[in-house]
């Protein structure tokens, strides 16, 4: 043994620096990096050769962190986590399966799913309280997805969200609209509303449109109102000096030499 480190050692002693480089990139590059520990509140097992982390009913308020990288099936349903931040799954490059149904989650930042647009087959979001998410937030997705049993607010950013979606048909006539811009359409699955020829951006231009209507009819009568009273005080103010000059001892004389 001693005698092939030795052996080893002098070998070294005679490579020449890029030989020695060359030596030292293959002995990095050629360890394995160890895979990060499964979190205290999960269990880590596998399935059909996938790496499967179970956090399922865990009263977790948020994303465990340090998630192992090697994961391809993530189950966070059953719980109580209200937000899912930026980059949540950064790490997560082999991710298949995302299951975050069952939660409190009220809001999805644009990219919380950013890096798993290769990877990612489901995701379910479905029993939670999302009434609006980002426009960019599924952006590159190409995974079927649930969005059911939310309390959607059916309007224009949310028509163009799921113009570029694949939802899972099983679910899809679920996602209703909780409210609407248009509150006759509330209570009623947002793809009959949508197949019916509505169209949320255009009620978005026409409310728009109003609105300024509104705003420049009452600027509008602003200035108009303003030019009645500035007419109306000269006259008074006219009026009043007039009465003044009568009152003068030789009122009537001024009065007439000014009209003459």
């Amino acid at each position: 043994r001693l005698q092939e480190v030795g052996a080893f050692l002098g070998g070294l002693r005679h490579m020449g620096p890029r030989e020695f480089l060359s030596l030292l990139w293959s002995l990095l590059f050629g360890m394995s990096v160890p895979a990060a520990a499964c979190p205290a509140s999960c269990q880590c097992t596998e399935r059909n050769g996938l790496s499967v982390v179970q956090c399922v009913s865990r009263n977790l308020e948020r994303i465990p962190p340090d998630l192992p990288r090697d994961t391809a099936v993530l189950l966070l349903s059953s719980n109580q986590i209200t937000h899912v931040p930026h980059h949540a799954f950064r790490d997560l490059r082999y991710l298949q399966e995302l299951d975050l149904s069952s939660n409190a989650i009220e809001s999805v930042d644009g990219g919380a799913f950013l890096g798993l647009s290769d990877s990612l087959l489901t995701l379910d979001l479905s029993n939670n309280h999302i009434q609006a998410v980002p426009k960019e937030v599924f952006a590159q997705l190409h995974a079927k997805i649930s969005l059911s049993n939310n309390p959607w607010h059916c309007e224009c950013t949310l028509q163009e969200v799921l113009r570029e979606l694949r939802l899972d048909p099983d679910t899809v006539n679920e996602v209703m609209c909780h409210s609407a811009v248009q509150e006759q359409y509330a209570g009623k699955p947002l793809i009959q509303v949508l197949d019916s020829g509505i169209n949320f951006c255009n009620f978005h231009h026409k409310t728009t449109d109003v609105a300024m209507f509104v705003t420049m009819f009452g600027w509008f009568s602003m200035v108009i109102a303003y030019v009645i009273y500035y007419v109306r005080h000269n006259q008074e103010d006219a009026r009043r000096h007039l009465e003044y000059l009568k009152s003068l001892p030789a009122g009537q004389e001024l009065l007439s030499t000014a009209l003459n």
